[in-house]
C-alpha cells in the first residue's frame, strides 16, 4: 500500500471555495447594492423633511378626507425569497452548485427549506453547465479518473446525467 503525501491545508478545494465565499461576503457587506444605498438616502431624506416641518395652525375642513391609495405590489415574492434568489445567484457565480447542493448551502445560511428552494429554482442556473464548471474546479486542483470525478460531483448531489456531462466537459 502506498502511501500518498498529504497536501497542504490550503491546497484542498474546500478551503479554497470557503476563501472565495469569505472575500465576497466580505465585498458584499463593504459595497452595498445600490437598491440598499438608495433606500438609506430616502429615509434621511424623510427624517430630514419631518424635522423641517412646522406646525400648522388647524384649519376645519369640510370636504372627505383625501384616501392616499397605495401602489399594488409588482411582485408576490418575499424579502426572504427575493434574498434566497441572490444569494443563490451569488454562490452561482463563484462555484458550480448542484440544485440540492445549493439549496443545502442556502439552508445552511438560515433560509427556510421552502425559500431556498424558492431561490434555487429562479435563480437560472443550467445545472449540466454547473456541473461542467465543478467537474472543472475538482480537476484543477487534484487528478481523477473518470470514475472519481463523477462519485465527486453525485457526493456534491448532481445527478448521475450531471456528473457525466461534467466529466465529459473536462475530456474524462
Amino acid at each position: 500500500m502506498e502511501n500518498k503525501p498529504k497536501k497542504a491545508w490550503y491546497k484542498k478545494w474546500w478551503v479554497i471555495v470557503l476563501i472565495i465565499v469569505g472575500v465576497f461576503i466580505v465585498l458584499a457587506i463593504i459595497f452595498p447594492t445600490p437598491e440598499e444605498t438608495t433606500t438609506e438616502k430616502k429615509t434621511e431624506t424623510k427624517t430630514e423633511e419631518t424635522k423641517k416641518e412646522e406646525p400648522k395652525a388647524t384649519v376645519k375642513k369640510t370636504t372627505k378626507p383625501v384616501v392616499e391609495k397605495k401602489p399594488a405590489p409588482t411582485s408576490s415574492e418575499t424579502v426572504s425569497q427575493k434574498n434566497a434568489v441572490k444569494s443563490a445567484e451569488s454562490y452561482l457565480a463563484l462555484s458550480g452548485f448542484s440544485h440540492d447542493g445549493l439549496v443545502e448551502q442556502l439552508e445552511f445560511e438560515q433560509y427556510s427549506h421552502a425559500d431556498a428552494v424558492y431561490g434555487v429554482d429562479k435563480s437560472g442556473a443550467d445545472w449540466n453547465k454547473e456541473a461542467a464548471e465543478a467537474a472543472k474546479s475538482y480537476m484543477d486542483i487534484s487528478s481523477f479518473s473518470r470514475g472519481s470525478l463523477i462519485d465527486q460531483l453525485k457526493f456534491d448531489k448532481f445527478t448521475q446525467a450531471q456528473a457525466e456531462h461534467g466529466a465529459n466537459a473536462v475530456g474524462l
